[in-house]
């Protein structure tokens, strides 16, 4: 409804012919007084300014004409500086109507576009962490809001499986096997893990084992030891399979799986290839970018030792990428420390394939920290994403002991409710934004938290099943005189979808699904919604039907799965 209010709005300031305004300038917003209708437009305020005349007056004429237009669905213009939009009890009555699974569903710019999304990324031969479950949390939900309008969406994890944190890894686990054999177990990431903390300090620490570190790294990207192939191989395996199996938990599915082995070569021939025209040789025979010519910093694509950098190997991700699916938009969801990186690699990338750099789009995202502090995979200090589930589920599992459940539902019920927490934890906020876990607001059934949106749906799913048991089906036939402020907030969940679309930041869905999920409960403490004497009741039910709708559609799309119990 907000385009169409835009619509109306933009027609009649064009009709008034009072002079050329930027119309970008206008918009159109949901006024945060309730008692200002349902949207407002700030028209009179950038038209004032241009005309140099008194805000009040120009609302007056601009609202005159936007009461020509008599259109249907408008009750009520008021012009107050903004002009307020007070829309027709039927009008929302016949939006309730309209919410099934579909609701909400543009047939917009996104239906049909052919998307990637490149995200989560975690490397083998080190842990999943915190860093990497943020990441996840983001691109999965980005993922889904691209499907829900239309997009066809596929899914990207780019790996790196070479390079030198895999030699420290392998060198550091050579080195503990000779030393610690009994300890080390090949089947736990977590020892693969402890071989790369080993490495990275040796690295740092002692000029003798970097430079064997540096020659063990040949080796790898060389493939020329058959014992550390072997290696290679068991660790690597190990890795995927324990990633895979919390992909499963966060409920991703990936499409490719992307490696930097397969992507470097391809990198470092479009690198030579463009030598002398977009890169330089640099100190050492390195291959250089001089990001400086373009207001960026120089970098290095190929190094000394004539490896690939992970610069040439992002040029080469995107042809593959592409090559895999022809794409319309790439995303490359990562941290935001990667920024500035970033726009050096798409403008070496823009000189050599402008299209493939036109269609391709980094989103940086904060960090999310827990209240005791920083990580670090080198010094082994890391705070996995597995065990921080297993901490909030153990944490859920805590509020669940006294509710009438059997144990099977309470484990079941504690992962999906403690993967919802940590999710709404991190979605909630703007992408940019970083975040310090709380474990108690996160889990809370009560307030701004995952638990209390899930906890919403079930009631409502609670109140349906009633309604069924006593014989009360829902129905429009009769409607009250009055409608509420649950059935306005629902009519604009189609609004947070496309804000959430056109910006690429899902906490326009989470803090929709807030606001929508207050209005229920409020809505549910004040009203006996099933009472087969009660002649609104059916209207009640068929209320708290399309809720739960809402409430299921937009929990998909954060990646929170909603239950029948809590």
């Amino acid at each position: 409804m907000k385009d169409e209010i835009k619509k109306i709005v933009d027609l009649a300031v064009r009709n008034l012919k009072l002079g050329d305004f930027n119309m970008s300038e206008i918009i159109v917003v949901i006024p945060e007084n309730k008692k200002h209708g349902e949207y407002a437009t700030n028209a009179p305020f950038v038209m004032a300014s241009k005309l140099k005349k008194d805000v009040r007056e120009i609302a007056e004429v601009l609202k005159n004409e936007i009461e020509k237009a008599r259109d249907p669905r408008i009750e009520k213009v008021e012009a107050l500086g903004f002009i307020n939009f007070h829309l027709t009890k039927d009008f929302f009555v016949d939006e309730v109507k309209k919410i099934d699974k579909n609701y909400g569903k543009a047939e917009g710019s996104e239906h049909g576009r052919r998307i990637i999304l490149d995200y989560t990324d975690p490397n083998p031969f080190k842990e999943f962490h915190i860093g990497h479950l943020m990441n996840n949390a983001i691109g999965e939900s980005l993922s889904r809001i691209f499907e829900f309008q239309g997009a066809k969406v596929k899914r990207v994890c780019y790996q790196g499986d070479v390079g030198i944190h895999v030699a420290k890894a392998i060198w550091g686990v050579l080195n503990m096997r000779s030393s610690r054999e009994k300890t080390f177990c090949p089947d736990l990431i977590k020892d693969w893990a402890m071989g790369y903390a080993f490495g990275a300090q040796m690295y740092e620490e002692d000029e003798n084992d970097k430079k064997e570190i540096i020659e063990l790294n040949k080796k790898i990207y060389n493939r020329s030891d058959k014992n550390i192939n072997r290696l290679y191989d068991e660790g690597k395996k190990v890795s995927l399979k324990h990633f895979d199996e919390i992909y499963k938990k966060l409920g991703t599915k990936f499409d490719y799986l992307i490696f930097e082995s397969e992507v470097g070569p391809v990198g470092k021939k479009i690198v030579e290839k463009n030598l002398g025209k977009v890169f330089e040789k640099g100190e050492k025979g390195a291959v250089i970018f001089k990001g400086e010519k373009y207001g960026f910093h120089t970098r290095v694509f190929i190094n000394s030792e004539g490896l690939p950098t992970y610069e040439a190997k992002d040029l080469g991700l995107a042809e593959i990428k592409y090559k895999k699916y022809a794409y319309d938009q790439s995303f490359i969801i990562t941290g935001n420390e990667v920024n500035e990186y970033f726009k050096v690699m798409l403008c070496a990338m823009d000189k050599i394939n402008p299209d493939l750099a036109k269609k391709t789009k980094h989103i940086g995202h904060g960090m999310m920290r827990l209240p005791e502090g920083k990580m670090s995979s080198r010094t082994g200090n890391v705070i996995t994403g597995e065990s921080l589930i297993e901490r909030v589920e153990q944490l859920v599992k805590e509020k669940l002991k006294d509710r009438d459940l059997s144990e099977k539902e309470k484990i079941e019920i504690a992962e999906k409710v403690a993967v919802g927490a940590l999710k709404y934890s991190i979605l909630k906020q703007s992408i940019g934004s970083d975040i310090i876990y709380d474990f108690d607001k996160s889990i809370s059934f009560e307030g701004d938290s995952g638990p209390y949106l899930q906890y919403s749906y079930t009631r409502a799913q609670s109140v349906l099943r009633k309604a069924k048991d006593e014989g009360v089906k829902a129905s429009f036939k009769k409607v009250p005189n009055e409608i509420t402020q649950l059935e306005k907030t629902m009519s604009y969940f189609p609004d947070a979808i496309k804000k959430a679309t056109d910006h690429y930041q899902a906490h326009y869905v989470s803090l929709y699904l807030m606001e929508l999920a207050s209005e229920f409960n409020n809505y549910y403490t004040k009203n006996k919604i099933v009472d087969k004497k009660a002649e609104f009741s059916p209207y009640k039910v068929a209320l708290t039907n399309a809720f739960a709708q809402i409430m299921k559609n937009g929990l998909w799309m954060l990646g929170i799965e909603t239950l029948e119990k809590m």
